[in-house]
């Protein structure tokens, strides 16, 4: 079996989609050659199994020659692969469906977010799979929806010994979505309590103008938060946040030196930072009931709520010793048991 497998980048740096070059990694094993069209090609280390052809964003060229590259590849290549597996983008679906069709190409269409388009609609039509993660996926409606291990590489992304230099963690991209103003709201009101004085590191990459905005309204929250902290322990300065991206293959450290990492994105969403940090040994708090049947109840907080995320934080700091480390311990396996990179590969090969 030969798989076409069409993504947005190949580049093991980048900080959002490093982890697909540990999907091919992985995947290849499970299929006779996998070949791969992206959108923008980088550094990566890939096994000879997998073949990447890039449409040449890196190198500046227009939408219009994309789009005639993308069509030139996947007709001139239909003799290397069986089946076709489009990651997150639906154009690549719209573009290649009825070609695909046409041909008796197996068509499965990796879609996670929480909402979708008429993009989105179309391209799930043209598909034969639908996978998802989140139970509440936009994607996870129809008769042809498939839940799927979410794909954490757990040789890399494990417990590591390694000292506990962060109390509260928040990693990913910076970006009013992921109401990141929440989580220092709430550290804010635990510094005013006088009893706890936890650090607090925001670490992640800008993408837009409206990202940088965003963070420099952090760093205005992030002085009045260590105000607060000063005035009761003034020795103490305990926020940092850097927009510094952080490699894919450095985020397992970062993790593993924090005791809590904290998700604050929308209700539904099935964030892999979320069990990246939980199989490192960071224990997850998270407000989306996505992670339901993930973790325990105490792990959860209300919604844009500071108050309530303020609460659960000062829950496992209050909590004895032991009962971390069964947290830990079973967020973990949880992870190990449900959401591999070896169990994703098998399952992606058994829907062909």
């Amino acid at each position: 079996m030969k798989l076409l497998f069409v993504t947005q980048k190949i580049d093991e740096r980048d900080p959002v989609l490093g982890f697909v070059v540990g999907w091919l990694s992985t995947i290849v094993r499970h299929f006779e050659v996998v070949s791969v069209v992206c959108l923008r090609r980088g550094e990566a280390k890939l096994p000879l199994g997998v073949k990447v052809y890039s449409l040449g964003k890196e190198h500046g060229v227009s939408r219009t020659v994309y789009i005639y590259r993308f069509f030139r590849l996947i007709a001139s290549l239909r003799s290397q692969y069986d089946g076709v597996f489009v990651h997150m983008n639906p154009e690549y679906v719209i573009l290649g469906g009825l070609f695909w069709r046409l041909l008796g190409k197996k068509v499965v269409f990796w879609y996670n977010h929480t909402f979708g388009d008429w993009r989105a609609n179309l391209a799930m039509r043209l598909s034969d799979v639908i996978c998802h993660t989140s139970p509440y996926s936009f994607s996870a409606r129809t008769a042809k929806s498939v839940r799927m291990p979410a794909g954490i590489d757990t040789s890399v992304f494990r417990p590591k010994d390694i000292p506990r230099t962060t109390d509260i963690l928040y990693l990913g991209r910076i970006s009013e979505v992921k109401k990141i103003h929440v989580l220092i709201e709430a550290v804010k009101i635990i510094y005013q309590k006088g009893k706890f004085f936890p650090t607090l590191k925001i670490v992640g990459p800008t993408v837009t103008d409206e990202d940088r905005k965003y963070l420099n309204k952090l760093f205005d929250l992030r002085a009045v938060a260590i105000s607060v902290a000063r005035a009761n322990q003034p020795a103490r300065a305990l926020i940092d946040i850097s927009d510094a991206p952080v490699l894919h293959k450095e985020t397992p450290k970062v993790f593993g030196a924090a005791l809590v990492c904290v998700n604050l994105t929308p209700m539904g969403n099935y964030d892999k930072t979320v069990l990246e940090s939980a199989a490192c040994g960071s224990i997850p708090i998270v407000s989306s009931v996505a992670f339901a049947d993930a973790f325990p109840k105490t792990l959860f907080f209300e919604e844009g709520n500071p108050e309530s995320l303020a609460r659960t934080i000062e829950n496992v700091l209050l909590m004895e010793i032991s009962d971390r480390v069964r947290i830990i311990r079973d967020a973990s396996a949880y992870v190990d048991a449900n959401h591999s990179l070896d169990r994703l590969a098998l399952e992606i090969r058994k829907l062909y």
